[in-house]
């Protein structure tokens, strides 16, 4: 797992061989996250269901709650078949127009 400070935001890149071994480690590391916007960048080349998908939604949720993003960039899904409010884009610069749109949202109560 890589991770990179950035100006408004932390991205976290996957570099494991399996999802489940970078879903362990991000786990063991997402309290060190709680007040930070986040990226979250799946490589295409790991073989992600939609259910393993689904096991960050919780930490969605809950990061909205506490007044930051949360946005997964992954090209290989369809975004259609998860929920409206769970942030999943194909490219990075699609997550960091998220952020920006969420922070607007946050600045006029929304």
């Amino acid at each position: 797992m890589n991770i990179k400070k950035k100006k408004k935001y932390t991205l976290i890149s996957s570099d494991e061989n399996s999802f489940s071994d970078f879903y362990t480690l991000f786990l063991s590391h997402k309290n060190d996250f709680e007040k930070e916007h986040l990226v979250l960048v799946i490589s295409d080349a790991l073989k992600v269901s939609k259910k393993e998908f689904l096991q960050f939604l919780d930490f969605s949720e809950h990061k909205k709650e506490n007044g930051t993003s949360f946005v997964i960039v992954n090209s290989n899904i369809n975004i259609d078949d998860f929920p409206e409010n769970f942030n999943i884009v194909p490219t990075l610069q699609e997550a960091e127009d998220v952020l920006e749109m969420e922070a607007i949202e946050r600045e006029l109560d929304f």
